[in-house]
């Protein structure tokens, strides 16, 4: 059995997924960007303020769905720029301190990549 998780505290998804799914006692969360929930405005600064602003919405929807960052096993982490994964880790290590597995790429684009989205990051979690 699977459950949509949905709230307004992260960004509302703008196309046809959810923002994560529960399935039994793992959660899947959809890549979240440096979005506003509020606004819905893109955070359009460094790769240091960008990735705060991921790791905000990941803890919104853990939160929903009951879950929080100690309970995240695997991360997926996409860069627009390597150069970027020195001030990248600094902020994600602030969230992640129970070490989660993760992959970590740099791509050629990330939504809103024209507007200077430096970063995305998606979560599994377990309890």
């Amino acid at each position: 059995m699977k459950k949509i998780i949905l709230t307004d505290n992260a960004p509302a998804p703008i196309g046809p997924y959810s923002q994560a799914i529960l399935a039994g006692n793992t959660l899947y969360c959809s890549g979240q960007i440096a979005l506003d929930a509020k606004t819905g405005e893109f955070l359009n600064g460094t790769i240091e303020e960008q990735t705060e602003k991921c790791c905000q919405n990941i803890e919104a929807v853990l939160k929903e769905a009951g879950f929080g960052f100690e309970h995240v096993v695997k991360t997926t982490c996409f860069l627009a720029r390597m150069s970027d994964f020195s001030a990248f880790n600094k902020v994600y290590a602030k969230y992640f301190t129970s070490k989660p597995a993760r992959s970590c790429v740099a791509v050629k684009e990330l939504p809103k990549f024209e507007q200077g989205g430096l970063v995305e990051i998606e979560v599994i979690a377990v309890k």
